[in-house]
């Protein structure tokens, strides 16, 4: 039996994406992944306490156990809330239709 597994860690900039692959003894958590793979020290800018971290796009925590071929993903804080940024715009358009002349 194979006490290692092979997983994946992603982090995406704008410009760039980084993808380190590994392997790691099983039993290895989200948490420690990230470290093994040097990402932390390549980006300082990474707080694990934090970026929100998933697995294959879902949340999870960061003590959570890695599986064979999981890929982790550190993610970055949006810069601008989507759902504001919808209301902003669907007003935008009310204040345009009200102005709009006779139908």
């Amino acid at each position: 039996m194979n006490d290692k597994i092979n997983i994946e860690v992603i982090y995406a900039l704008p410009e760039e994406q980084i993808l380190f692959k590994q392997s790691v003894p099983t039993g290895t958590t989200v948490t420690e992944a990230i470290q093994a793979s040097g990402m932390l020290g390549k980006y300082p800018e990474i707080d694990l306490a934090k970026n929100k971290l998933g697995i294959f796009g879902k949340l999870t925590k960061a003590d959570a156990v890695v599986r064979d071929k999981d890929r982790i993903e550190i993610y970055r804080p949006l810069i601008a809330d989507p759902k504001e940024v919808r209301r902003k715009r669907a007003e935008e358009g009310k204040a345009m239709k009200k102005g709009g002349g006779d139908a």
